[in-house]
């Protein structure tokens, strides 16, 4: 089984940084894709941005410029760099990764972690 744990949300004011992170742990062979979601309150969640194993990267339009996904493979880790927060980013942030595993293939979801932007 594959596990997740997400870290770094919390209270910012806006214009303000944090930094996420998400380590795996379990049987991992290896990790093709990281992914952030978000959700806010009354809406869907929606994908932030994401990195395959290739190192290509996408976002979503409301987070280019200011967002930047990194991955290091060797701490089967995936990270969110969040500048210039807004008060529009506002949700409750999770990591999704897919790859495969000792079991066999896997999608897994971490808990989640509150980011808060406001003054």
């Amino acid at each position: 089984q594959v596990q997740l744990v997400e870290s770094g949300g919390g209270l910012v004011q806006p214009g303000g940084s944090l930094r996420l992170s998400c380590a795996a742990s379990g049987s991992i062979l290896s990790i093709y894709a990281m992914d952030w979601y978000r959700q806010a309150p009354g809406k869907q969640r929606e994908l932030v941005a994401s990195i395959i194993s290739g190192g290509i990267t996408n976002y979503a339009d409301s987070v280019k410029g200011r967002f930047t996904i990194s991955r290091d493979n060797a701490k089967k880790t995936v990270y969110l760099q969040m500048n210039r927060l807004k008060p529009e980013d506002t949700a409750v942030y999770y990591c999704n990764m897919q790859g495969t595993s000792w079991a066999g293939g896997f999608d897994s979801w971490g808990q989640g972690t509150q980011v808060t932007v406001s003054s």
